[in-house]
C-alpha cells in the first residue's frame, strides 16, 4: 500500500506543477522515476517512453501507466495515472468555472505569453536528453524523419510502423549474423 501510495504521489506532483503537456511531463518523470526515487534504469525508461509515445494517447498518461505497470501491475497503473491525471482534471475544472471572468484579463493573457518559452525549452529538454549517446548515423535518421513528416507530409504513424519493422529488422538480421 504504501509503494502504491508513493506512485500516486510522485506523479501527483508531477501532474501538478507541469505547464504545456505530455512532452513537457518528460524530465520530471524521468527525474523522479530514475534519480529521485530509483524504480527503473535508464535504459528502461527510454524503452518504455519509446512504447508510450508509440502507444495511442498523451505521452505523460502512457509513461505513467508504464511505471506503474512496471512497480506494482495494475494496482500501480491506477495509481500511477490517478496521481497524474487528478491535478490537470481540478485545474481544468476550477478554470472552467472561472474562465469567462478572466478570459479577457490582459494579466491573464500575459501569464500565457510569457510561459510559452518555458514550455518550448521543457520539451526541448527530453528531446536532447534521448539524443544523447546515440550513434551519429542516427542524427541523419532524424533530419530525414523530420523532413518526412513536415517537409513531404508524410504521416508519423507509418514512419512510426517503418521504424518499428526497421528495428526489429535490424535486430533479427545482428543476431543471425552474430549466431554465425
Amino acid at each position: 500500500m504504501r509503494q502504491l501510495f508513493g506512485l500516486f504521489w510522485s506523479f501527483f506532483k508531477i501532474g501538478l506543477f507541469t505547464f504545456g503537456g505530455g512532452y513537457a511531463m518528460i524530465p520530471l518523470i524521468r527525474r523522479e522515476v530514475i534519480d529521485v526515487k530509483g524504480w527503473i534504469a535508464e535504459r528502461e525508461f527510454l524503452d518504455l517512453l519509446t512504447l508510450a509515445q508509440s502507444a495511442p494517447g498523451p505521452i505523460s498518461l502512457n509513461t505513467s501507466v508504464f511505471v506503474g505497470y512496471k512497480m506494482r501491475g495494475y494496482a500501480g497503473a491506477v495509481a500511477s495515472i490517478l496521481g497524474v491525471v487528478v491535478p490537470s482534471f481540478a485545474i481544468i475544472l476550477l478554470i472552467a468555472l472561472f474562465f469567462t471572468d478572466v478570459r479577457d484579463n490582459p494579466v491573464v493573457d500575459a501569464a500565457f505569453k510569457g510561459m510559452r518559452p518555458a514550455v518550448v525549452a521543457l520539451i526541448v529538454g527530453p528531446v536532447l536528453s534521448l539524443a544523447r549517446g546515440m550513434h551519429r548515423a542516427m542524427y541523419l535518421v532524424i533530419a530525414a524523419t523530420a523532413l518526412a513528416v513536415w517537409g513531404l507530409g508524410w504521416s508519423p504513424i507509418l514512419i512510426l510502423i517503418a521504424a518499428a519493422a526497421a528495428g526489429i529488422a535490424w535486430t533479427l538480421f545482428t543476431a543471425k549474423k552474430s549466431a554465425e
